[in-house]
């Protein structure tokens, strides 16, 4: 059976895996659309995406055209792709282009579809104290997120996984999961099966404001929101009008009144138990261990936080 040709659309560390399984699988991976690169600073190197390094380095066709349009849907008509895949790519693929794959588009969705559509699915379902997240094989329709899902795989999530753990995660199940489906599309046994739209909840994008911690949240819910934001933007706390960003930390049984510190150790009272601080990073410093930032920085018992 002759493998389809493919395009694939992703940019960050995140969609490597998936395009790297469809390669070392054999498939005729016919163009690779990514963000185009970007200058950190003025004069200095183009900034390339980890997807345009590595298909560059195995010699493979790269696309990064600043916006799909009419002119650029040419270019992407002359790959004659059977099926493109979507993962992690950043940019909303125009309803002119959904149809010109044999097989359309495929997107590999880091969410149970229809719960979390959006731009947010990982740090959403941390934050919102789920039990369960995983990946959704399914095609791109104009409406985001909203098309038709293939399969799914699970996984269970624990109180203390963080959002770059869990991307890793999933990352990998994607893997698995697209070249799965990739060989169903093959032998003519895809199914594609409408979601549940009454039952869709969107996880919208992280705003920096977000990342503020207050004190008088649960202790689950001030981990979550400390594990969903971790590594970016990140859940921080000030204290005599200095920032301190909170790394990693965990929940220990200890009461008091929302906000203060209940021992030496940096441990913080919640509305429900404390949060004990593990990894803190003060703004403008490196991020350090407990124990090796407070030798520094006295914050004493009995103070409170706001």
């Amino acid at each position: 059976m002759k493998k389809k040709r493919l395009v694939y659309f992703g940019s960050p560390e995140f969609s490597l895996p998936p395009l790297k399984t469809l390669y070392l699988g054999g498939y005729d991976i016919v163009g690779i659309y990514t963000q185009e690169p970007k200058k950190k600073f003025r004069g200095q190197k183009k900034n390339f995406t980890p997807v345009q390094k590595w298909a560059e380095s195995q010699l493979l066709s790269v696309f990064t055209p600043k916006v799909l349009n009419d002119d650029t849907l040419k270019e992407f008509q002359s790959l004659k792709p059977d099926v493109a895949i979507l993962f992690a790519y950043g940019k909303i693929v125009p309803s002119s282009w959904l149809n010109t794959p044999l097989h359309g588009f495929i997107n590999i969705h880091a969410s149970l579809l229809p719960k979390w559509r959006g731009a947010a699915p990982i740090q959403r379902a941390i934050m919102n104290l789920d039990n369960q997240t995983g990946i959704s094989i399914m095609k791109i329709v104009e409406e985001l997120d909203a098309g038709p899902v293939m399969q799914q795989d699970k996984i269970q999530i624990n109180e203390n996984i963080d959002t770059l753990t869990l991307s890793k995660v999933l990352s990998k199940l994607g893997a698995n999961s697209i070249l799965n489906a990739i060989i169903k599309i093959e032998k003519g046994e895809a199914r594609f099966q409408e979601q549940n739209h009454s039952e869709a909840t969107y996880a919208k994008k992280i705003s920096k404001m977000e990342g503020q911690i207050n004190w008088k949240e649960s202790a689950k819910k001030v981990l979550a929101k400390i594990n969903g934001l971790n590594p970016n933007p990140g859940a921080w706390f000030e204290y005599n009008k200095e920032r301190y960003k909170v790394w990693k930390a965990k929940i220990v049984n200890e009461n008091s009144e929302s906000g203060k510190i209940v021992d030496n150790k940096l441990t913080i009272a919640c509305k429900e138990q404390s949060i004990k601080i593990l990894e803190i990073q003060k703004e403008g410093k490196s991020r350090q261990p407990i124990d090796q930032f407070l030798i520094g920085n006295k914050i004493k018992q009995g103070e409170k936080i706001i």
